[in-house]
């Protein structure tokens, strides 16, 4: 198959907002496979000792302390429509204490006019703030090119995301994937600030994990299945041909629960997002080894429903559920919470036996 043509930053403000309205207006989730955080069940404590307002779900994260573990993760750039959306909701990190990932900044690079999209710091100021960057376009890249994406929107830290299966159903996408662990080890070495290794909602499995924490990472986000599909976005705004992919592939990917639970002990820090919809989801996830949790589509339904006010309600909600978690299982902290014993169901558990026995046969150049 030839390889597809680098797209002009039209095509890139196009495909983010064709990206905006579906996710908008779509059944975009997996439509058969979940999370499975059903198949998790934490201990109940009946004399938990503890008041509500003896919870403090805050955590350090990149150098900084959050209110709580949580990432809005990244969604969009490039058009007007997308700045209002990261103008508002860096604005809502920032007033719920939480961090902020911006999408990808591709199309600032491919069009410098369009870096205003990205420019949210000062609506920002304190929290967390992550650039992004694909990792089939930071391979092409010096690393140098890739710290001006970093310093030109003030980040603490950058994500490259991992997402093949999404860029092989889209029809412009790519459809080469060598070098990414050189360039992940590349960057780990040269820019600023710590790079989290992220995935698009397929997830990690634990060979990817020691190979990435081999070529230096130390952040992983998961990004698992069972939430928003991207081969489903991306089979929804496609020709023919990838939509006859995207049903195919259309529950592909690890869940989210059972990507977070394989990569426990493997000395990264985990981030868990891919359908989290609840306080108690992330609780659970938590338990399994997350050091934060992440979501977008809710946040941004809520925010497209409600505005800032909604997006806000949403992100408390999920703290005070969090919160609820806590003390029903003796957890004043969240390290207290990330030591609690955990139940897992068989399918879950079927996921980790295969994940421990799982081989990495990609080629170690």
């Amino acid at each position: 198959m030839a390889a597809a043509k680098p797209p002009t930053s039209l095509a890139l403000r196009k495909r983010k907002q064709s990206h905006l309205d579906i996710c908008a207006q779509d059944q975009v989730e997996y439509p058969d496979k979940t999370t499975l955080f059903e198949e998790v069940e934490l201990l109940h404590n009946s004399l938990p000792e503890l008041a509500l307002a003896d919870i403090d779900v805050g955590v350090d994260f990149l150098g900084k302390r959050l209110r709580a573990p949580f990432l809005i993760t990244g969604m969009t750039g490039g058009t007007d429509e997308a700045f209002a959306v990261n103008r508002d909701l860096a604005a809502v990190a920032e007033r719920c204490g939480v961090a902020f990932g911006l999408g990808s900044q591709r199309v600032m690079q491919r069009d410098p006019g369009t870096a205003w999209t990205f420019a949210v710091r000062a609506f920002a100021p304190s929290t967390v703030l992550l650039a992004n960057i694909g990792l089939m376009q930071a391979v092409e890249q010096a690393s140098a090119d890739v710290q001006r994406l970093i310093d030109a929107v003030g980040a603490d830290g950058l994500c490259v995301h991992l997402n093949p299966a999404q860029e092989l159903i889209q029809p412009e996408g790519d459809r080469d994937f060598r070098g990414g662990y050189a360039t992940l080890a590349r960057l780990c070495a040269e820019v600023s600030v710590p790079v989290i290794a992220k995935e698009t909602g397929c997830g990690v499995s634990r060979p990817v994990a020691e190979r990435l924490r081999a070529a230096g990472v130390r952040y992983v986000d998961v990004s698992g299945a069972g939430g928003t599909s991207w081969v489903r976005v991306e089979a929804l705004r496609g020709n023919r041909h990838s939509r006859a992919l995207g049903d195919l592939f259309a529950n592909w990917g690890i869940p989210t629960a059972a990507s977070v639970a394989m990569l426990r002990g493997s000395g990264l820090e985990l981030i868990a997002s891919g359908g989290m919809r609840t306080g108690l989801e992330i609780a659970k996830a938590l338990v399994l080894g997350a050091r934060l949790c992440g979501a977008a589509l809710p946040i941004f339904r809520a925010y497209r429903a409600a505005g800032v006010a909604g997006a806000v309600e949403h992100i408390e909600e999920l703290i005070d559920g969090l919160k609820v978690a806590m003390l029903l299982t003796g957890s004043r902290t969240v390290a207290d919470l990330a030591q609690q014993p955990v139940v897992l169901g068989p399918r879950l558990s079927a996921w980790l036996a295969a994940g421990s026995l799982g081989q990495d046969t990609t080629r170690k150049g």
